[in-house]
């Protein structure tokens, strides 16, 4: 799958917003985009990343005691323009680099903003880490106390039907805790094609992954370690679910829901974004409207704090 698809990909539970008065749209027939878009739901979700990173960057770089910043090819990316970003993955495809999985974030002491801050200055920028090849920025990844992989959901969390429902045996789990698999609950989720490139990144740097989950009102957090035992004691199953990309192209993908009572409280929202009217228009004059997301800010729990200066 071409890498503007997969960053795009959306489960179908999640397609609610599809234009049932179109059938199809030909990607060729926009400025946008060379495929094809069968409904907003893409450009949301676009929209949706975009938005949920640089929340929880600017969240971390308020504490004033650590500093963020974008690693992955998704975070990295033009962040304000859908045919930029579009762009850039075609330029990581025919680089050959389409297909790396790295974190999206890294995560550093304070103290170390400056050496950080010239690496990306020498190198042309945050949006040129992509472009380069792993080991030539060890420099930058060993300065790294945790990897962030992003996440997000659009749910008010406790305003879901099972938070605060508490953990009971149950018959699938072996009489081991856990819900029912009806259960709605903000949960950690973490994809199966991502899991062993993300543990093989991890083992190499050396630096500890933490799935990082932003919903409306709060977000929670998961090392990758917890999550991988968490599958070994037979806590967590795998959910099979359908996805959707952009192309049209469906494939059903594994993902690994994590209860939130195994994650640490991330953040809490102290104000949330607006979903604005937005829109593209192709060159026939034909509108496609999607929601986009601006403002809105979280704080960083003191739990977390004290979890980052431990490393």
């Amino acid at each position: 799958m071409h890498p503007f698809e997969k960053v795009l990909s959306v489960s179908k539970e999640d397609t609610g917003l599809e234009l049932t008065g179109i059938k199809e749209i030909t990607w060729a027939d926009f400025w946008l985009n060379p495929r094809r878009l069968r409904g907003s739901d893409f450009l949301m979700r676009w929209s949706q990343g975009v938005w949920s990173e640089k929340r929880l960057t600017d969240a971390i770089n308020n504490t004033k005691l650590f500093y963020a910043i974008a690693y992955g090819p998704s975070g990295t990316a033009p962040t304000n323009d859908v045919r930029a970003f579009e762009l850039y993955f075609e330029r990581l495809k025919a680089a050959g680099l389409g297909n790396i999985k790295r974190p999206d974030l890294l995560v550093f002491k304070i103290e170390d903003k400056p050496f950080v801050d010239k690496f990306l200055e020498d190198i042309g920028g945050v949006e040129e880490l992509p472009f380069i090849v792993e080991n030539e920025l060890q420099e930058l990844v060993q300065k790294a106390i945790i990897a962030v992989e992003c996440e997000n959901s659009l749910w008010v969390a406790e305003k879901m039907p099972s938070f605060n429902s508490s953990l009971k045996a149950q018959k699938r789990l072996g009489g081991k805790l856990g819900l029912s698999k009806s259960s709605v609950l903000p949960t950690v989720i973490i994809k199966e094609e991502d899991r062993i490139p993300l543990k093989g990144w991890q083992e190499i740097n050396k630096v500890p992954i933490h799935v990082w989950h932003v919903f409306f009102d709060r977000a929670y957090g998961l090392s990758f370690d917890e999550a991988e035992r968490l599958v070994k004691d037979g806590l967590i199953e795998p959910t099979i679910q359908t996805f959707q990309a952009p192309g049209g192209a469906t494939t059903k993908k594994a993902i690994y829901k994590y209860y939130y009572h195994y994650a640490y409280p991330l953040g809490i929202s102290k104000e949330r974004p607006e979903l604005i009217p937005a829109y593209i228009e192709d060159k026939n004059g034909h509108i496609l409207p999607y929601v986009k997301f601006e403002g809105g800010t979280l704080e960083i729990t003191v739990d977390t704090i004290n979890l980052l200066q431990q490393f």
